[in-house]
């Protein structure tokens, strides 16, 4: 696993200071599942938008400026991920 300084080193940057969120137009959002998710922070490589961050024990997601493009979900190995429809709470809709 990869460490916070590390995570600055990588092809995208954690954007949160942006005065404007992009995230509010999406029709499709990420779920996490994270009995499934080991943390192998294949989402943050592969996040055009930087979405995600390694916190203390786990991967978390700022949806502040996730676009719903679901290159996370087809990049995550462990199929930790899934799109759903925005405003969706239908945890079934992780089950494969």
């Amino acid at each position: 696993m990869l460490r916070e300084e590390e995570l600055k080193k990588g092809p995208n940057l954690y954007t949160p200071f942006l005065g404007t969120t992009t995230g509010s137009w999406r029709l499709l959002r990420p779920v996490l599942d994270r009995e499934r998710c080991n943390n192998c922070l294949a989402c943050w490589l592969f996040c055009p938008e930087g979405c995600f961050r390694l916190g203390e024990e786990a991967v978390t997601l700022n949806l502040d400026f996730c676009k719903g493009c679901g290159i996370c979900v087809t990049e995550c190995p462990r199929q930790a991920l899934a799109l759903v429809e925005e405003g969706s709470n239908d945890a079934r809709l992780l089950e494969r």
